[in-house]
């Protein structure tokens, strides 16, 4: 099998196998990769809405709305009210949360080391080069357009291997 055609198996495996790893770590902490993930963005985003918090970190509202209460009682974040939208909160790390976000950040680095092991610096280096690249192109990409405006209505969509088997008859 040419390994191209492995790149998607690749990518998802391996983002899933790293998840694992830092997920087991993460459970020494006593902590779930989303409030993981909430408290890292939210650090790279302080000031941000609860709703715009949930998409950067693709975590569903309402779960994050328990995540940031649970975060709010141990003292990690505090919600303050939007001067601008009286509906909305701003979301704010407390130091016992930059306490708590440094342990996450060196579960990663010990994650990310473990897993980039094999590598030299330099390969290390070309590789996330590649890899930022790869992200950039993806990013990039126009969306697709929808199976509805490739046909006309009430005819049916011509597909690939449909049309592969009306050429080998």
């Amino acid at each position: 099998m040419d390994k191209i055609a492995n790149f998607g198996y690749l990518l998802k495996d391996l983002g899933r196998l790293y998840t694992r790893r830092f997920e087991e770590r993460a459970q020494a902490l006593q902590l779930t990769l989303p409030q993981c993930k909430a408290l890292a963005y939210l650090a790279r985003n302080e000031g941000i809405s609860q709703a715009r918090l949930a998409e950067l970190a693709e975590i569903d509202p309402m779960s994050l709305v328990r995540i940031l209460d649970h975060m709010q009682a141990e003292g990690w974040v505090e919600r303050r009210s939007d001067p601008n939208d009286r509906r909305a909160r701003c979301l704010y790390i407390k130091a016992p949360g930059r306490t708590i976000l440094e342990e996450i950040l060196q579960l990663g680095a010990v994650t990310r080391a473990e897993f980039l092991a094999d590598l030299s610096a330099e390969e290390t280096a070309r590789l996330i080069d590649i890899l930022e690249r790869i992200h950039a192109t993806g990013r990039s990409l126009a969306p697709l357009p929808t199976p509805s405006s490739q046909s006309a209505p009430g005819k049916p969509i011509k597909r690939a291997a449909d049309a592969r088997a009306t050429r080998s008859t």
